[in-house]
Formats: C-alpha cells, sequence, structure tokens
C-alpha cells in the first residue's frame, strides 16, 4: 500500500526503506540490495548520492519515491495506492503514472488508485469511479481504455479531453445537486 503521507522508517537509509519487505521475506542481503538499488533507480533516484541518505535528508516528493519503490519492489498481486503522486513536481509526477502504468503491464497487478485529479484517474485507470462525499457512494462508473503511450499525449487526444469533460460534467452536476440539498 502507498499513503498520501510519508511512510519511510527514519531510522533507515533509503536502500533499506525499499528492501524492508524483502527483508521480513527473508530475502538474502545481496539479492535484495540489489533489487532495492534497481527500484531507487526505476523511480527516478539516484542510487550512488541517494541510497545512502536517511528520509529527513530527503524532499517531499523523494521520500514518496521511496515509499512507491519500497512497495512495488514486491510485484505485489493488489496495489493500493491513496494520493500517491500528490507530493510530487509535476514532471516527475508524469514519469511516475508512466512507470505505474509499465508495471501494470509487465505483473497485471491490479491498482485501487484514489485521485482526486480526473485527468490521473482516466489515465491510470481501466475503470473510473466517482464516489459522492458523505455517504461514499458510487455516483458514476466509466469504463476507459488502458494507455497505450505516455501521459503527455494523451492529455492532447480528443477522445481523452472528452472523458475529462464528462467526469467533470458529473462532478459539477453533484456539486450542484448537493448545494441545493438533494
Amino acid at each position: 500500500m502507498v499513503f498520501q503521507d510519508y511512510t519511510s522508517f527514519d531510522n533507515r537509509t533509503v536502500e533499506d526503506n525499499v528492501a524492508f519487505g524483502l527483508e521480513c521475506r527473508g530475502m538474502p542481503v545481496a539479492e535484495r540490495r540489489e533489487l532495492a538499488r534497481a527500484w531507487i533507480a526505476r523511480v527516478g533516484l539516484d542510487v550512488k548520492r541517494d541510497a545512502t541518505k536517511y528520509p529527513s535528508e530527503l524532499s517531499g516528493g523523494m521520500r514518496q519515491r521511496v515509499a512507491i519503490a519500497r512497495t512495488l519492489v514486491l510485484s505485489p498481486r493488489i496495489i493500493l495506492m491513496d494520493e500517491p503522486f500528490g507530493a510530487l513536481d509535476p514532471t516527475t509526477r508524469l514519469h511516475m503514472q508512466e512507470l505505474l502504468v509499465d508495471l501494470w503491464k509487465e505483473a497485471q497487478a491490479t491498482v485501487f488508485f484514489v485521485t482526486h485529479s480526473i485527468e490521473e484517474a482516466i489515465y491510470l485507470g481501466d475503470r473510473v469511479y466517482v464516489f459522492s462525499s458523505a455517504p461514499g457512494t458510487i455516483i458514476r462508473e466509466m469504463a476507459v481504455p488502458p494507455p497505450t503511450h505516455p501521459p503527455k499525449e494523451m492529455l492532447r487526444e480528443h477522445d481523452f479531453v472528452e472523458r475529462v469533460c464528462e467526469i467533470r460534467d458529473v462532478m459539477d452536476n453533484l456539486a450542484a445537486s448537493t448545494r441545493a440539498g438533494d
């Protein structure tokens, strides 16, 4: 699971944070270090510079990438992600979205991804659910095709923009009915 808050272990280095689950599984030290370093690089951190740092020495976005790497290194079949890219700068966010799509294609993992970004939901999802605020009731379900190319390109496509507008209309109608007391 990847939370929106930083969940790194403060007393462990980046490498040890990423390798934590592998350590719990009993993986030999050399093997888990190799895998941890590969994932550190895969999430866009510099292995030589960052692997020996502690979370307090990292920016928020870097800490979040450590948490993402710690989850993905385990190759889980089900991944729960709650606003995991919220603290990332736009460029890193796009990179991490592409990485998540690549992982999904490789591992065919099931990913439950919570986001307030309509564009992110449509890019990353094969199904998008719009929930009411309270109680959390599904207002709309939309099937979307899986991404075929990077988000920067998809953001400009007519079909993508139409889906964004459709979801935005649903959300606007929901907000209007909430204000009206329906």
